[in-house]
């Protein structure tokens, strides 16, 4: 666990220092829980999302960075890889394909990524995912820019 709490305060301390470089992505820590974080992340430009900012949640756990952070949208987003409900991700990073040279940065870089370049063939959200499979881009991408104007664009007013 104290190896984790290391790597955590490493992490946190990159992340003060990039914030302007990469200004897609706003990863906080919780106050008072090195394993909590959160995240802002923009919607990727010429997608669906665009416009949008939507909010992660990080539960890092004590074996960190030998496993991986669970990580789930806490903004509704209409996204083949993405449960609807639970905002749970499906991303082979987050699972088998995790390495300790991820960092919780380059994790939500991973997820801008597919947000702009969704999997079909393994939805959490088999709406989403049908879409897609069947060809229907343009009724994918209308749903998906709905969703993002409800939930993840600054109302106006």
């Amino acid at each position: 666990m104290q190896a984790s709490r290391a790597r955590l305060f490493k992490e946190y301390k990159e992340v003060q220092r990039e914030k302007a470089v990469d200004p897609d992505i706003q990863l906080v820590c919780d106050d008072s829980n090195i394993f909590k974080w959160t995240a802002l992340i923009k919607g990727p430009s010429e997608t669906p999302y665009e416009g949008g900012v939507f909010q992660l949640a990080f539960a890092v756990p004590e074996q960190y960075p030998l496993q991986p952070p669970q990580v789930r949208f806490l903004t509704k987003i209409f996204h083949p890889n993405v449960h609807f409900k639970t905002g749970e991700i499906c991303l082979d990073i987050l699972k088998n394909a995790w390495s300790p040279a991820w960092t919780l940065q380059s994790v939500c870089r991973a997820i801008i990524a597919l947000m702009a370049h969704p999997e079909p063939d393994s939805p959490l959200n088999c709406d989403s995912g049908n879409l897609l499979r069947s060809g229907d881009v343009r009724g994918f991408q209308s749903m998906a820019r709905m969703y993002t104007r409800l939930a993840a664009m600054p109302k106006k007013g």
